[in-house]
């Protein structure tokens, strides 16, 4: 069994078992015992009550994370079928998805939300209140500020497309802007509308976490 710490009710217990042994000389047997047989009741009671506490957080910890890897297994599966990649981290998975936009362009492109679409059916049917967030990117072309702003457009729009034609709930989608970050450019340097290869940089990544992350973490696209 693992090690708990003392309860509150251990605590409680301890105070009143010297209570009763100081005023032990004038009380009786049979009352003395009496006393103590309440105070291990009590403590057992409390020992019951916060390993039943316990017992509940762990098999729920171990429900969402079974939920998780089923997801992870569907995401997968889709991964294979359209090219994209599957990343686990502490907390959430990432699917970077290969949904890439124009040059200066933030609409989602027709041949990009089927699989947007899939990945809305995958989502709802191993974990329906994850928590998704669609992060945006640009190539370098432009300002920071501008590409920020671009960046912002993109996510705006994938996250659209998944509350009112994937059917995920709003409060459980977000939008942000990473812009240029050259620390997650996929071809360095790679920018231009005439340049091919700067349109892996122009895209979204979808990062899926555990619904128990903070709600508080969560914004509508409007304050994003």
């Amino acid at each position: 069994m693992k090690y708990r710490s003392k309860s509150p009710v251990h605590l409680l217990a301890a105070g009143t078992l010297v209570g009763v042994l100081a005023g032990c000389a004038h009380v009786g047997q049979d009352e003395f015992q009496a006393e103590m047989a309440q105070i291990r009741d009590e403590m057992q009671t409390g020992d019951q009550q916060l390993a039943s506490r316990i017992d509940d957080v762990e098999a729920s910890v171990a429900a969402l994370e079974q939920r998780m890897s089923a997801l992870e297994h569907g995401l997968q599966e889709l991964a294979a079928e359209y090219d994209a990649t599957v990343s686990r981290l502490e907390a959430s998975l990432r699917f970077a998805a290969p949904v890439h936009f124009g040059f200066d362009e933030a609409d989602v492109r027709p041949q990009d939300r089927e699989l947007l679409m899939r990945f809305a059916t995958v989502i709802r049917e191993h974990y329906p209140g994850a928590l998704v967030t669609v992060e945006g990117f640009t190539d370098p072309s432009g300002s920071a500020q501008y590409n920020l702003r671009l960046g912002q457009r993109r996510a705006d729009a994938v996250r659209a497309s998944l509350v009112d034609q994937g059917r995920l709930a709003a409060d459980r989608v977000r939008a942000v802007s990473y812009g240029e970050d050259t620390k997650r450019l996929v071809a360095p340097q790679a920018a231009g509308r005439d340049n091919p290869a700067a349109m892996a940089n122009r895209r979204v990544v979808l990062v899926v976490e555990h619904a128990t992350q903070s709600r508080a973490a969560m914004s509508s696209s409007s304050e994003s």
